[in-house]
């Protein structure tokens, strides 16, 4: 069997209560199931800790980009917040380059009527610019307290997990074709 494609799954979201746990922990689950796939789980609040004097933490910083570069793909759970995505998201996408270069990234969305779409689309520009190949099948949940029971299950698993497995197969061809690539000549010879 080959080597698995190595899956790190973001927290687009940091606020406190944040509904993102609950699409984390269940995109988790069901990736977790796979034996195509390794799964990090990366939540960047540490690199924004409460309003204080305290320094920024340089070590928890090195430890996510060391744990982004080692990810042969990302899955972003994102939040539609007025329209787009959060600023926490954002600084994290800017802060840390090279790591984004030849890899893919789907997503898994959530937020009001849209389920996160317009969020999305603005995040395919974003990964553009950083060299990403984006998925189009997303995973997106309209009303998204309203999909998931008080357990954290989805209402609809059946539906759920299907768009989440068309997602999962589009991502692991695109993680599998860039890895061998990037293996046969580093990108950052051609960007």
């Amino acid at each position: 069997m080959a080597k698995p494609i190595r899956i790190a799954l973001i927290y687009g979201s940091i606020r406190e209560g944040r509904f993102c746990d609950t699409i984390v922990r269940w995109a988790a689950r069901e990736i977790d199931g796979h034996e195509a796939f390794e799964l990090d789980v990366i939540d960047p609040s540490p690199l924004f800790p409460a309003p204080t004097n305290a320094p920024p933490n340089d070590s928890a910083a090195n430890d996510l980009q060391q744990r982004l570069h080692r990810a042969d793909a990302f899955v972003v759970a994102t939040p539609e917040y007025n329209h787009s995505f959060s600023a926490p998201l954002k600084h994290l996408l800017d802060s840390i380059y090279g790591v984004w270069q030849a890899k893919p990234v789907a997503f898994i969305s959530y937020g009001g009527v849209s389920g996160g779409l317009r969020a999305v689309e603005q995040l395919r520009l974003v990964f553009a610019e950083l060299h990403a190949t984006t998925i189009r099948q997303v995973v997106s949940f309209p009303n998204a307290p309203e999909q998931f029971d008080k357990q954290g299950h989805p209402r609809d698993p059946e539906r759920a997990s299907r768009n989440l497995s068309k997602l999962l197969a589009q991502l692991w061809w695109w993680a599998s074709a860039l890895r061998q690539a990037r293996q046969e000549e580093a990108y950052a010879r051609v960007s």
